[in-house]
C-alpha cells in the first residue's frame, strides 16, 4: 500500500522535485514584485468593476451578450483575487505552505482561467448563433443565460477543485509532476488537453464568423456595385421615360 503525505509542508514536495521557488525573493526584490503585482490587481480589480456597473445600470446592456461580457469581467476580478493570494503565498513563502493551503492557491487560480476560458467559448457560440441569424443579439432568455452563467461557474469550481478531491499525487509520490509538485502528471495532461481543445474550438467558431462576414460582405459590395454601375443609364431611361407624356401633349 502506497504511504500518503497529506502531513507533509510544501518544502518536501519541493526539495522532492528540484523546483526553485525562488527563495532569493527578499528585501527590495520582495517589495518590487509585491508593488508591481498590486498595481495590477487593483487595476483588474477597477477595470472590470466598471464593466459590471455598467451592464448592471444601463437598460441598453440588457441583452446576452453583455450579460456574459460583464461575467467574465467578473471572472476576470477573481482572477485578480487569485493573484492577490498567489502575491502573498509565493516565492520563498511556498515551501512553508501546507498542503491544502497550497491547493487553496492554485485552486483559485485554475478556477478563474477555466472561468475566464469557458465563458469565452460561450461567448464565441453566441456570436455564432446570433450572427448566423442574421440578428445584433441572440434569442437565448434571461433564464438561460443565467443557467449558462451558473454552469460556467459550476465547471471552473469543478476543475479548481479536482486536485483537492482526490486526483493528485500525495499517495503516489513517483507520479508527481516537477511543475507543479504534488498535482499528478495525467491531471495537468487533462487540464491542459481540456484547455486547449476549448480553445481550438473557440478559434474555428470566430474563423467561421469572419469566413460568413466576408462571403456576405463580398456579396453586399458586388451587388452596390452593380447598383452604382447602372444607376446613371437607369437615371437617363427615367427621364425619358418622363419626358415621353410632355412629348406626346406638345
Amino acid at each position: 500500500m502506497n504511504e500518503c503525505y497529506y502531513d507533509k509542508r510544501m518544502d518536501f514536495f519541493y526539495n522532492r522535485s528540484n523546483t526553485d521557488t525562488a527563495d532569493e525573493w527578499t528585501g527590495t526584490t520582495l517589495v518590487i514584485v509585491l508593488c508591481v503585482g498590486t498595481f495590477f490587481c487593483l487595476f483588474i480589480f477597477f477595470s472590470n468593476s466598471l464593466v459590471i456597473a455598467a451592464v448592471i445600470k444601463n437598460r441598453k446592456f440588457h441583452f446576452p451578450f453583455y450579460y456574459l461580457l460583464a461575467n467574465l469581467a467578473a471572472a476576470d476580478f477573481f482572477a485578480g483575487i487569485a493573484y492577490v493570494y498567489l502575491m502573498f503565498n509565493t516565492g520563498p513563502v511556498s515551501k512553508t505552505l501546507t498542503v491544502n493551503r497550497w491547493f487553496l492557491r492554485q485552486g483559485l487560480l485554475d478556477t478563474s482561467l477555466t472561468a475566464s476560458l469557458t465563458n469565452l467559448f460561450v461567448i464565441a457560440v453566441e456570436r455564432h448563433m446570433s450572427i448566423m441569424r442574421m440578428r445584433v443579439h441572440s434569442n437565448l432568455t434571461k433564464k438561460r443565460v443565467t443557467l449558462l452563467i451558473l454552469s460556467i461557474w459550476a465547471i471552473a469550481i469543478f476543475m479548481g477543485a479536482v486536485p483537492t478531491l482526490g486526483w493528485n499525487c500525495l499517495c503516489d509520490i513517483s507520479a508527481c509532476s516537477s511543475l507543479a509538485p504534488i498535482y499528478s502528471r495525467s491531471y495537468l495532461i487533462f487540464w491542459t488537453v481540456s484547455n486547449l481543445m476549448a480553445f481550438f474550438i473557440m478559434v474555428v467558431v470566430y474563423l467561421r464568423i469572419y469566413m460568413y462576414v466576408k462571403r456576405k460582405t463580398n456579396a453586399i459590395s458586388h451587388h452596390v456595385w452593380w447598383l452604382q454601375r447602372w444607376e446613371p443609364p437607369l437615371r437617363e431611361a427615367r427621364s425619358i421615360f418622363l419626358l415621353i407624356p410632355n412629348v406626346k401633349k406638345v
